[in-house]
């Protein structure tokens, strides 16, 4: 028996090299005791690296900044032609835009989906003029429009479960029943807010609206300590080249006696003397050795090019993310690749508003529907399709179709007709005046006599 136990041993070691990932306790190495990475990502491991990596920055604000490149309209119903402009609103969605520009709606909403990015989730807490403490349910708020006061973004490290509802019958079973916010519990905040806040006042932010999300920067955060560790050494090399420690060399024949009474110390001290005298040396290029029957040499290294080690990290931080490489570090270097990568990524972003933004930014129009400041609709969130082309190139295609109806003259047969394509430009219709004065026809309108009711001369004396 024992010896067919050290057979299956043996055997289960083998295949513990070869399928780590299905025997994980015969795994030979633990790679993030090996290379320094946490076993488990805190929000302050997160919040840290996203306030001190300059790449982890780049990758949630560049996100942030795409996916609210510009600002969404809140629309009674969806409708055709509309584009959130001022020219076809309703007077409701004047008071709706008016009002989020008063109180920066929109500004705060991106701000909590930044924050979102960097913790598992973030919070809108809404502050309303219904009377209550934070702690207490939201009823009907009177006043419409102006019963939202504030919206406050939260870090995940300011907004905390303080309750569960433990009750398996009721139909909320599992969720939270109160926050704990702590506004001062993140960052260097000038607002020391502390309340226990009942959740029709929080609005969770996250990729699926609970709690369980994952930190946009999680998936790469190895690559992004590598990158620090890279950088980190490469600095630190070239600074100890540029002015490396001395290795000092005493002569046999040293008078050390002699030496310590120059630097005023005793001989038994003669070792701490010089080690401060190089210390003082090495923070300064401008500072001198005393030196007395003691040679100072030099270890120079040879540091490989830090830019290829520094690019494998990188890469694979940018796969993480699903961001390209030269949109993450601002590097063009090439006319086809540069627009292929704003197309892929400007698709990416378009997926993630229509997964994640929009349903968070429904989620708070449904609950201002509940507390009546909002009349009940159906809402449409209008926001410009980041996908769309360019003005230049709607121009080029409607010189293209310009170039089409020029070959196509000779055969009698029109392809585009020029309603088509001041369309392909965003230009309206030719009304039917424009287009009998373009053609050098007089307007047949112009025969009408005048409206008698719409004369606006003065009468005769």
């Amino acid at each position: 028996m024992t010896a067919l136990r050290l057979v299956v041993n043996e055997a289960t070691r083998s295949l513990g090299r070869m399928f780590p990932g299905f025997f994980p306790g015969m795994v030979k190495h633990d790679h993030n005791k090996d290379f320094g990475y946490p076993d488990t990502l805190t929000f302050d491991l997160l919040y840290r690296m996203y306030r001190r990596n300059g790449i982890a920055s780049a990758g949630v604000n560049k996100t942030i900044l795409k996916t609210w490149q510009q600002s969404p309209w809140l629309l009674e119903k969806e409708r055709d032609g509309s584009e959130g402009g001022t020219k076809k609103e309703t007077p409701l969605e004047r008071d709706i835009r008016q009002r989020f520009e008063d109180l920066r709606v929109w500004q705060n909403l991106a701000e909590a989906d930044r924050r979102s990015l960097v913790g598992r989730y973030a919070g809108v807490v809404l502050r309303l003029a219904d009377g209550q403490m934070f702690d207490q349910p939201v009823g009907r708020v009177p006043g419409g429009l102006d019963g939202i006061l504030e919206l406050i973004p939260a870090w995940e490290g300011q907004l905390e479960v303080a309750e569960w509802d433990q009750d398996q019958r009721s139909p909320t079973y599992g969720e939270p029943t109160m926050y704990q916010f702590t506004e001062a519990a993140v960052g260097d905040s000038k607002v020391k807010r502390l309340a226990r806040i009942h959740p029709d006042r929080v609005i969770v932010w996250s990729a699926d609206g609970t709690l369980n999300g994952e930190s946009y920067l999680a998936p790469g955060y190895n690559d992004l300590m590598t990158l620090e560790k890279v950088s980190g050494a490469g600095g630190e090399g070239f600074w100890k080249n540029a002015k490396s420690a001395p290795v000092l060399e005493v002569d046999k024949e040293a008078q050390i006696t002699q030496m310590a009474a120059a630097m005023g110390v005793q001989p038994s001290e003669i070792a701490d003397a010089m080690n401060e005298q190089v210390e003082a040396y090495q923070k300064g290029f401008d500072n001198l050795l005393m030196l007395q029957g003691i040679q100072a040499k030099t270890l120079s290294v040879n540091l490989p090019s830090p830019e290829h080690f520094f690019a494998v990290a990188l890469q694979s931080f940018a796969a993480s993310i699903m961001m390209p490489v030269k949109i993450l570090v601002g590097n063009q270097t090439g006319e086809r690749a540069s627009s292929e990568d704003a197309a892929d990524w400007a698709q990416t972003i378009m997926s993630r508003r229509a997964t994640v933004v929009i349903p968070n930014i429904m989620e708070l129009v449904n609950r201002l529907e509940r507390f009546g400041i909002l009349p009940e609709k159906d809402w449409f969130l209008d926001w410009q399709d980041l996908t769309e082309a360019s003005m230049a190139e709607k121009i080029e295609r409607a010189s293209k179709m310009a170039d089409v109806n020029q070959k196509m003259s000779g055969s009698g047969e029109i392809i585009f007709t020029g309603d088509e394509i001041r369309e392909a430009v965003d230009l309206e219709p030719l009304s039917d005046a424009d287009k009998f004065r373009d053609e050098g026809e007089d307007d047949p309108t112009a025969a009408l006599p005048p409206d008698p009711q719409s004369d606006t001369r003065p009468p005769a004396e």
